[in-house]
Parts: structure tokens; C-alpha cells; sequence
């Protein structure tokens, strides 16, 4: 199992290129299988939920080329499966994307309960909700999710989510953009990655509207075209390197970013004594304010306001901060795991609840740590950029799920930063 060793106290200076959205190409691949025409993503990342998508595209039956480095060819013409197996979608929780285009495409579709990462529970009972308010026919059999339409489409619908779901706004809107009739839902999720999937879609032929905003209006066609889209800028990706610049007390230029796409993130880490500025609508120059850093609280959210996604790193740099920050968490119920590891380091954080309280700033020391889930793996790597000797970050296949190139890019930037591999890794940590 792969480890990072760390040695840190290097402030990261230079130039860094932001790479596609991990959480936009996903659902984007999964609406490949919605036309027996040729789609075509750029700015695809090469992470291993990606990897993932793209074998479970080939083992359902669709043709992937990848002529360029990031761009996919996908043509899902001789699709004969309609089946996602628990050997995939064990590992990536996204594959729960593939039953809406396949139910709405072909009216049956059987994929197994999701996986992913380890932070809480994610039901997918808004989805199937849904899906049976589009006119299908749902049941769990022996851990799978089997879903027909009984006169073989779906048929538009009012859908009114009790709560906020991004995957689950996602999987409606693939479905019902081959529905019958025209579906509303409530209550939509409106993150830049809904956007992107509603882009792309109106490319292939689908008519939706308001993608964005709480609402959204689809009137379904008879079927859908091929279509050439580019993957958005991934905005997570964005506030981590964001944080790396404040936390290390270093300088960056990040570049191909969507600024816009991360409003939240830059008002409460400006509020928080981080210098952003905008260098041009792609572009930003990041360091820390002479002034130094300031404890502030932030409370996670639906976008547009702070995303959960953001947390632990946030977390990661409230332990340099002077003052108490309190930090509440409303997405995840269990998405304070980062935390006992920074507590190993030295960071000074109590946890009650919903609600984590860090004082700083505290000096943190290298440690043999433990990552448990794709963000938390985001902050241990932040908190170890900055602490005092080595860091060895165990189970770094979470972080390998969502940053592309991790290890090269820190090391463009200055960071002393190694991957062990197998055996070696397994020795370094005996």
C-alpha cells in the first residue's frame, strides 16, 4: 500500500495548473450511455475514480478512446449490459450515476449499493424515490438496486427532494432528460458541476433549464445526440492549493481555475488572513497576509455557500491561526476523522457533535498518520507540508481517487515530498 513521506517547513512558491473536475467528468462519462452516438470529453483527469468510470463504461458494453491525454471518446452504440458490479462500484460511489441514463435510456438498469469514501452514511433513496415518481418500477435484491420502466420509459414527473442531493439531481436530470413529458424538481442541488452535466446535455440534444438554481424544468426527447464538451475547472482542487500557499506561508499563482465557481471559499479564507487576488478570470495569486492568519468559524453547506468538501482542509489550516475557530459540519456525520490524526501532530482541536473547535496556531510535528477518506487525505498532506520533520501518510489511494498528480505538482511547487510504493512502503512503516 502506497504512503507519502513528507518532510515539512517549505513554503511552496511558483505556478500550478488546476486540472478537470473530478465531481463534473463523473456524471459527464455516465451520460455518454444516454446516446448510441459519439461523445467527446476534454480536460478529463487522470485519478482513479476516473479510471474507475471508465471501466465500468467498457464492461457495460461502450467503446473509450482516449487519443489525447485527457480527452475521452466514448460510444455506448453496443451497450448489452446494463448491470454496474459490486467489484466497481465498491470503490467509487459515483457508479450510482450509471442507473439513471441506463433506466432512462433502455428501461432496465441493476447497479450495487454505492461505496466510496468513509464518511458517513450517503443514502440513495432520494434517487430511487425519484426514479419510482418518473414511472419505475424499484427494489433492493441482495444489495443491488434493480430498476425498470414498465412500458419501457420513464415519464416526466414534479420531484420536490427533502433534501439537497447532488448525485441525485444528477442521476434525475439524465433520466428524465429521455422521459416523456416534462419534469420539475425542487430543491435541486446547484453546485458548477450540475451546470456542467446540464451544458453537456443540452449539447447532446436535451432540453433543460434553470441548471444552477433550485429549480429545474426538463421536457424530455426521444433520444439524444453525440456531442464535444470540456470538463470545467475542479474548484476543490482550487481552495486545497489555496490553503497550501497560506499554510506553508508561501506564494502561488494558480492557474486554469473558475474563481467564480469558489465564491465561499475565498470570502471566509480572505476573512482568515489569506492575500487572494484575482489575476485574470483564470488566474489567482495566493499567499498569507503579513498580518498572519486569523481563527474564523465556518459552518458547511449546499453551494453557493462553504462546501464540505473544503472542511478538512479548512480545519487543516485553522491549526495556524490565532484564536479558537469552530467549525460545524451539516453535510456528513462522520467527517471529523482527519481530526484525531492532526491532534497526533499537535494540532489543538476538540470535537462535539457536529462541531469541531481548534485553537491556534499550535506548532505540529511529523508523524506516522492514518488518511481515511479523499479530503482528509487533502489536510494531512496540508499539515504535513508545514510541521516540524517527516510525516508518513498511510492509505494515500484516497487522496489518489480525486487529486491528479499530486506528488509532481507539490514538487513543482518546492514541498519535499515522496511516494513509497508496495514493499517499500510497507517497510519504511515496519
Amino acid at each position: 500500500m502506497d504512503k507519502f513521506l513528507i518532510r515539512g517547513g517549505v513554503p511552496l512558491r511558483g505556478k500550478v495548473e488546476i486540472s478537470g473536475a473530478k465531481n463534473s467528468a463523473l456524471p459527464c462519462l455516465a451520460a455518454t450511455l444516454l446516446t448510441a452516438e459519439t461523445v467527446t470529453l476534454h480536460n478529463v483527469p487522470y485519478v482513479k475514480d476516473l479510471i474507475t468510470q471508465r471501466r465500468l463504461l467498457e464492461d457495460l458494453g461502450a467503446t473509450v478512446l482516449t487519443p489525447e491525454l485527457r480527452t475521452h471518446k466514448v460510444n455506448a452504440a453496443n451497450v448489452d449490459i446494463f448491470e454496474a458490479p459490486y467489484e466497481l462500484v465498491k470503490t467509487m460511489r459515483a457508479s450510482v450515476l450509471a442507473l439513471g441514463p441506463l433506466l432512462a435510456r433502455f428501461g432496465r438498469a441493476k447497479v450495487s449499493l454505492p461505496g466510496g469514501c468513509a464518511i458517513g452514511t450517503r443514502p440513495i433513496d432520494l434517487h430511487l424515490k425519484a426514479f419510482e415518481q418518473l414511472g419505475a418500477h424499484v427494489s433492493l435484491e441482495s444489495g443491488d438496486v434493480v430498476a425498470t420502466a414498465p412500458q419501457g420509459r420513464l415519464k416526466g414527473a414534479v420531484i420536490d427532494f427533502e433534501k439537497v442531493t447532488v448525485t441525485g439531481t444528477e442521476n434525475v436530470m439524465m433520466a428524465a432528460s429521455l422521459a416523456e413529458g416534462r419534469t420539475v424538481v425542487k430543491n435541486a442541488a446547484r453546485e458548477p458541476e450540475i451546470e456542467d452535466l446540464a451544458d453537456l446535455l443540452n449539447k447532446m440534444g436535451a432540453r433543460i433549464r434553470g441548471a444552477g438554481t433550485s429549480e429545474l424544468e426538463i421536457d424530455g426527447v426521444e433520444a439524444l445526440n453525440g456531442a464535444e464538451h470540456t470538463i470545467i475547472a475542479d474548484r476543490i482542487e482550487t481552495g486545497t492549493f489555496i490553503v497550501a500557499a497560506a499554510i506553508t506561508d508561501g506564494e502561488l499563482e494558480i492557474r486554469g481555475c473558475r474563481p467564480d465557481h469558489l465564491v465561499a471559499v475565498i470570502n471566509k479564507l480572505s476573512e482568515a488572513g489569506v492575500e487572494i487576488e484575482e489575476i485574470n478570470p483564470t488566474t489567482l495569486r495566493v499567499r498569507r497576509s503579513r498580518t498572519g492568519l486569523r481563527a474564523v468559524n465556518v459552518t458547511t453547506e449546499p453551494h453557493p455557500d462553504f462546501p464540505t468538501d473544503m472542511q478538512a482542509q479548512f480545519m487543516a489550516l485553522m491549526t495556524q491561526a490565532a484564536g479558537e475557530s469552530e467549525i460545524v459540519e451539516t453535510i456528513f456525520e462522520n467527517r471529523f476523522m482527519h481530526a484525531s490524526e492532526l491532534i497526533r501532530m499537535g494540532a489543538d482541536i476538540a470535537i462535539s457533535g457536529h462541531t469541531a473547535v481548534v485553537h491556534g496556531p499550535t506548532k505540529l510535528m511529523g508523524a506516522k498518520i492514518l488518511a481515511s477518506d479523499l479530503r482528509a487525505s487533502a489536510s494531512l498532506v496540508l499539515v504535513a507540508l508545514c510541521a516540524e520533520g517527516e510525516t508518513l501518510i498511510d492509505r494515500v489511494y484516497h487522496i489518489d481517487r480525486g487529486y491528479e498528480t499530486i506528488v509532481r505538482k507539490l514538487s513543482s511547487l518546492g514541498a519535499d515530498i515522496t511516494r513509497i510504493t508496495g514493499s517499500s512502503a510497507e517497510a519504511e512503516a515496519a
